[in-house]
């Protein structure tokens, strides 16, 4: 049984989720679904995604709906958001999941590094497409998933944001990852008093395919020599399912979670300043702006 900390309630809830397919978003899917969410999956590959949806009304769970979306293409997320809005009305939960980790430095199609883009631009794009409908959602939520990895470094280093001079796997990762919590801190801060909250956290260290596109050592024995030492997906789905549906933190935002407890992150994670230069970063890459977007 897995551990919510608290009662966990989705009968009759819309969430959406990326990266749904694998590791604890599948987790995730398939007890959100046996709790009776309506889901919609947001997935680069539709075979995959058919089969969880076939799992899922195998189990008894309502038919998710599912959405193409490549998180390394900006007008795919575009595309795909506004599939969504086409066809829902509300919209209780946003989970944020998807992730990728490079061995080397890839490109998306446009013109970014695929770290960056991929756990940062696509769920900032993503998040701001939707956000009306989750204003009109009383008491809706937006879960971020990040990662202890954002203390692998002290900044969003700027000067080289898309590793065109120099590419380090742990370096880039962590950068997206303490984006993610900058992101949460900024829009959690907008979004005061209006009725959606916006949390973060760490999974923990878990045994996923996360990584498993890339080539060589890494892809073929990493994993498998870790996953003793790791948590498994649905442990690590854990807290995940906790900011989507407790009680316990309805009315609690901005705020960075460790085994569904609050936990602080690396002080340079909570610098407001430096979370409104990566939002001012984020929207000038983005060509996009959220509807709040403006200082004061």
């Amino acid at each position: 049984m897995l551990n919510y900390g608290g009662e966990a309630i989705v009968q009759g809830k819309h969430i959406a989720i990326t990266g749904p397919t694998a590791g604890i978003g599948r987790s995730a899917s398939l007890e959100f679904a046996r709790r009776g969410a309506q889901l919609t999956l947001f997935c680069r590959n539709l075979e995959k995604a058919e089969n969880l949806q076939r799992e899922i009304v195998a189990e008894g769970g309502l038919t998710p709906d599912i959405i193409l979306m490549d998180m390394a293409d900006l007008g795919s997320v575009r595309r795909a958001g506004e599939a969504f809005l086409a066809r829902v009305e509300s919209l209780d939960v946003l989970l944020n999941n998807a992730g990728v980790v490079n061995t080397s430095r890839k490109e998306t199609v446009d013109g970014y590094e695929e770290t960056l883009a991929v756990n940062h631009f696509a769920p900032f794009l993503l998040t701001g497409l939707l956000l009306p409908l989750l204003l009109k959602t009383p008491r809706a939520r937006i879960v971020n998933v990040s990662s202890g990895a954002h203390a692998f470094v002290k900044g969003m280093g700027y000067e080289d944001m898309q590793a065109t001079k120099n590419f380090r796997t742990f370096r880039e990762y962590g950068r997206s990852k303490l984006a993610n919590i900058l992101f949460t801190k900024h829009l959690a801060g907008q979004l005061e008093g209006q009725g959606v909250t916006v949390n973060c956290l760490h999974p923990g260290a878990v045994a996923t395919s996360l990584g498993t596109q890339n080539g060589g050592f890494f892809s073929r024995n990493l994993p498998r020599l870790l996953k003793p030492f790791f948590r498994s997906p649905d442990q690590g789905a854990e807290t995940s399912i906790y900011l989507c549906c407790s009680d316990e933190v309805a009315e609690i935002t901005g705020k960075y979670f460790v085994n569904c407890k609050r936990s602080s992150p690396k002080s340079w994670a909570q610098d407001p300043v430096e979370a409104d230069r990566l939002w001012t970063y984020t929207e000038r890459c983005l060509d996009f702006e959220y509807p709040f977007s403006k200082p004061g």
